[in-house]
């Protein structure tokens, strides 16, 4: 393994090209791989770019972290050991230097592995996979000529690679069985009467492509003396209104045109068919809210004065911002990435849930139109790819989205929130493990970018860190119009219980009488329970034995019922 992080980047325009890769891979291994990079491959890849490399009996993607024109003699890595890259999957590379070195970053904190937090960096579906084939060889034809019966497993396998030509492991496993497939076709390999090789499987998105029509300038025109039909005349029009550009089946339906029609205006030089990309737009049907002009109470201009002010500096700043809850901390956050966009840099907005996330992205696409993409795991594989290719390419610069937009691949970065940055639905609990609040903080620092942590109730740590003095500490003490907060009482339930006569009460006498209350102004009331049921496990006190589910070790809960 070389030295990644010393000789990341560092190209030279007149150096000669590399003979070798390093490999981040996605396996669960806190290294990275060196691979020799064939004639013709050295001259064409880049950091950043996916290549597909044989690991073991297995070919996977991979992610170019290094290049390098020599070996490290300090390694002692022999030449010979070492294999060819197979495929470059990207002309241009997918992941950008700070992406890079962030995911480096992120892996080495985390004790996780860099090839996978790369692979969560980049959109589900992108990256292209490979299969297993097998196919008989001459002598095993020969072979099945001999035998007189399909008896043995390893002969029905081969009788049925002789039947289907090419065939994937995981077909032949589908019907023998994972074990036997393995083992016969390791001993047929090992005969010589099977050969195997790997397939490239195509990626699961692509971007999405539609036939349009546009109309060409009159030099174009084609017109012979004759002049055009009622209905090119009308295909025209219509074109006109549409700003001279229009999809190829929404010109048939809404311009109530025919295709042979569109078709001989394309001849004589009227218009173009050509394909067009089309974005999926996930918010392209949803009703946005209309746009106020708020005034900021006193509190808020003293806070949006010292963002601004760090964000004029360009560089890395910190600040926790404790604000209650309808103090207008979203309002900041919109005034900051205003402020952020006029200085040409680029913001990202964390939120804990998706469910936060159709609330602030609707607000954010009616403020600053299409310059807003969203990525949370619950778009489709398409509208997140579509998404991200729009960040990627910078036709979008603010991102909102979940814990994993923390590698969303936007550049000249100027402004990070992180809303309710104590929440834990930041801290990933799979691999690879990361705490997108931190990782967030982290990016900033590297981009010399402004962060702000919004939350009514701040983290301990982030509290801590305030005090500090690493975080700059910014408050909204009250709501706006100075509404109050929402009253809480809290009852006594030992007290409850002495005024009942010891009754096992499960509502107090002042929580009935508010829903009774509620109930009688035609309001609805509702009540949120800390667990169902009256036990969370029954236990035998003989034995210790609890009763669990037949399926699995989690114990039945208990449901207590009178009569």
């Amino acid at each position: 393994m070389q030295n990644a992080a010393a000789k990341i980047f560092a190209e030279d325009d007149a150096a000669p090209a590399p003979k070798y890769v390093e490999v981040a891979l996605p396996v669960p291994l806190r290294q990275t791989f060196t691979y020799i990079l064939p004639l013709g491959l050295g001259e064409n890849v880049k950091i950043g770019a996916r290549l597909i490399v044989p690991f073991g009996k297995r070919q996977l993607t991979g992610y170019a972290v290094a290049l390098h024109e020599e070996l490290d003699s300090e390694l002692e890595i022999e030449e010979s050991a070492l294999k060819e890259a197979i495929e470059l999957l990207d002309a241009e590379p997918l992941l950008t230097e700070e992406i890079i070195k962030l995911t480096q970053w992120t892996a080495d904190y985390y004790a996780s592995f860099w090839g996978e937090v790369l692979k969560a960096s980049l959109p589900a579906g992108i990256n292209q996979t490979t299969e297993q084939i097998y196919t008989i060889t001459t002598k095993g034809r020969d072979e099945l000529i001999k035998v007189q019966s399909a008896k043995t497993a390893k002969v029905q396998i081969l009788q049925f690679l002789n039947d289907s030509g090419e065939i994937s492991v995981r077909e032949i496993s589908k019907k023998f069985g994972a074990s036997t497939a393995r083992r016969g076709l390791r001993e047929l390999i090992k005969e010589n009467r099977a050969t195997a090789f790997h397939r490239t499987l195509t990626t699961h998105i692509k971007p999405k492509r539609r036939k349009a029509v546009r109309l060409l300038p009159p030099e174009s025109h084609k017109t012979n003396g004759k002049p055009l039909s009622e209905a090119q005349a009308r295909i025209v029009d219509f074109l006109l209104k549409e700003n001279g550009e229009i999809v190829f089946t929404d010109l048939i339906e809404r311009g109530d045109a025919s295709a042979s029609s569109i078709q001989t205006l394309a001849k004589r030089g009227f218009v173009e068919i050509f394909v067009q990309e089309i974005f999926r737009d996930p918010l392209q049907n949803i009703k946005l809210p209309e746009i106020t002009d708020l005034i900021l109470t006193e509190d808020q201009k003293a806070v949006l004065y010292e963002i601004e002010a760090a964000l004029e500096t360009e560089k890395y700043k910190a600040f926790l911002l404790h604000g209650v809850t309808g103090s207008g901390k979203t309002e900041i956050y919109i005034r900051a990435m205003k402020n952020a966009l006029a200085r040409e840099k680029t913001s990202l907005m964390l939120v804990p849930e998706i469910a936060l996330t159709p609330v602030f992205s609707r607000r954010l696409r009616a403020v600053f139109g299409d310059e807003v993409a969203i990525l949370h795991s619950n778009l489709s594989t398409g509208e997140r790819f579509d998404e991200w290719r729009r960040l990627r390419s910078g036709k979008a610069r603010i991102v909102i989205g979940t814990r994993s937009a923390v590698f969303a691949p936007i550049q000249n970065v100027g402004l990070i929130i992180v809303d309710e940055e104590h929440d834990g639905s930041y801290r990933q609990h799979e691999s690879p493990f990361y705490n997108g609040r931190d990782v967030a903080i982290v990016r900033a620092n590297f981009a010399n970018a402004v962060v702000v942590l919004g939350s009514a109730t701040p983290a301990l740590e982030s509290f801590h860190n305030s005090n500090t003095g690493k975080y700059t500490y910014l408050q909204l003490p009250n709501r706006i119009g100075n509404r109050p907060l929402a009253r809480a009482e809290l009852v006594d339930m030992r007290e409850v219980f002495k005024t009942e006569g010891g009754k096992n009460t499960i509502f107090s006498p002042q929580l009935v009488e508010a829903i009774q209350e509620t109930h009688d102004r035609g309001e609805q009331s509702i009540i949120l329970l800390n667990r169902r049921g009256f036990s969370s496990f029954v236990l035998c006190r003989s034995c210790g034995e609890a009763i669990r589910c037949n399926n699995c070790d989690i114990t039945l809960t208990f449901h207590k019922r009178e009569g």
